[in-house]
């Protein structure tokens, strides 16, 4: 028997053990990961292990050995001094409040590279939106020269090996659009560690149609990633929100593109929701990383402030444009030119009244049912939010789909799929 052979039988042991409630060592772990990572297990058998987190979890050992096992695994990105980033526990659609926040910060003079993956329970990823303005697929060393020239990228993590068990489980899991909360907490903090993050801010929405429901559960997920955050030297801030509907208007990877592109540029009628959220989130991040390399003269709004003085100025959109450009998209792009080319339908207001509830489940069921994300055009337009007053027969969202089927599917799965709740 070589040493392939025995490291699988000690990974499938491995799975066993999990399976049954059972702790397991680092070298249990790590074979796991490695075999899962190099795509030497079966389907079925990483399958198993994934079922295996949801039903005991993992301990905060077993925590930090997943996570260690998962960054040490894949490549690494090399950085120095501060190193910042933001993510989301997800499960928000029409929220890309990090195409906002790593330009604001690249422009304050801090590194962020931000390492992106597709969407697994959205319409759309940061990298299927990302990818509408420029490529997203890179090697560690090209990262690293764009961050290192621009300050920030944003680009997908499957041509990097970067944690890559971690894109091999989202494989299985994207069937049922859903993660346990421990794979969620392994998969981003192996990814902030594989990339040098050593300031992050995480985004926790909380509400009952998000991945997480109650603030109890935020505050459980929030302290597993500071304790993390303590065991790999990475200071780490949540931002534990409620969320009751998307932050923009659009959903789907173009139509998120434009909403980033309307904030950016600082359109009259851009989504100010959007443009509050990464805001605030981009000034908690700023805030830390001013502390930690001493720099006090700051505004008296301190981070927030700052942010804000970086968007209106124009600094921001110029950094996004910089980021562009080195990531071979087109640096001229704007919102006014972003063309939307698929066919589309108004739809009506059966009743009039004021929307009092948005369901985000039928959200991103119907902007799926149009072929989001693989359909880069396909999507949703919000033209109602939350406390808004629509009338009987007036259009409150416009569908977009490139295939005239999936579009007329989405229209009659509204009757059984309705995303308002309107109060008369």
């Amino acid at each position: 028997m070589n040493d392939d052979d025995r490291e699988k039988i000690l990974a499938i042991k491995a799975i066993q053990k999990k399976l049954l409630g059972k702790r397991l060592s680092y070298r249990e772990v790590y074979a796991i990961m490695d075999e899962i990572a190099h795509e030497r297990l079966s389907k079925v058998l990483t399958t198993y292990f994934v079922a295996s987190s949801f039903k005991e979890g993992y301990s905060a050992g077993e925590l930090y050995q997943f996570t260690k096992a998962m960054v040490e695994t894949g490549n690494r990105l090399n950085f120095t001094g501060i190193v910042a980033d933001k993510h989301s526990t997800g499960g928000v659609a029409g929220t890309r409040t990090t195409m906002i926040i790593v330009p604001i910060i690249a422009a304050a003079g801090f590194k962020i590279p931000k390492i992106s993956s597709r969407a697994i329970t959205t319409p759309a990823g940061t990298a299927d939106v990302m990818e509408v303005l420029a490529k997203v697929n890179f090697t560690p060393n090209q990262i690293e020269k764009i961050v290192n020239e621009a300050g920030g990228c944003v680009a997908w993590n499957g041509h990097l090996g970067i944690a890559p068990a971690d894109d091999i489980i989202i494989r299985v899991e994207e069937p049922l659009s859903f993660e346990s909360f421990d794979k969620v907490i392994i998969s981003i903090m192996a990814k902030k560690v594989a990339a040098s993050t050593n300031h992050l801010i995480l985004d926790i929405p909380v509400g009952k149609t998000m991945k997480i429901r109650h603030f109890s559960d935020a505050e459980k997920v929030a302290d597993k990633f500071r304790m993390l955050g303590q065991r790999f030297n990475m200071r780490v801030i949540a931002d534990i929100n409620e969320t009751l509907e998307p932050a923009g208007r659009g959903v789907g990877p173009t139509l998120e593109a434009r909403d980033v592109l309307y904030v950016l540029e600082q359109k009259k009628d851009r989504p100010l929701k959007l443009e509050a959220k990464a805001l605030r989130l981009a000034g908690k991040l700023l805030d830390i990383c001013y502390k930690d390399a001493k720099i006090t003269n700051l505004p008296a709004g301190g981070g927030e402030e700052e942010a804000k003085k970086i968007l209106s100025d124009g600094r921001a959109l110029r950094k996004f444009r910089e980021i562009i450009k080195l990531q071979k998209g087109n640096d001229q792009i704007s919102s006014d030119k972003i063309h939307i080319t698929s066919i589309h339908a108004e739809v009506c207001s059966s009743r009039s009244g004021k929307i009092k509830d948005i369901n985000n489940y039928n959200l991103n069921s119907i902007a799926k049912i149009l072929g989001a994300p693989a359909d880069k055009q396909g999507g949703i337009y919000l033209l109602k939010k939350l406390d808004e007053t629509v009338g009987k027969k007036e259009p409150d969202m416009i569908l977009y789909s490139s295939d005239k089927y999936r579009l007329k599917e989405a229209e009659l799965s509204l009757k059984n799929l309705p995303i308002y709740d309107i109060e008369s």
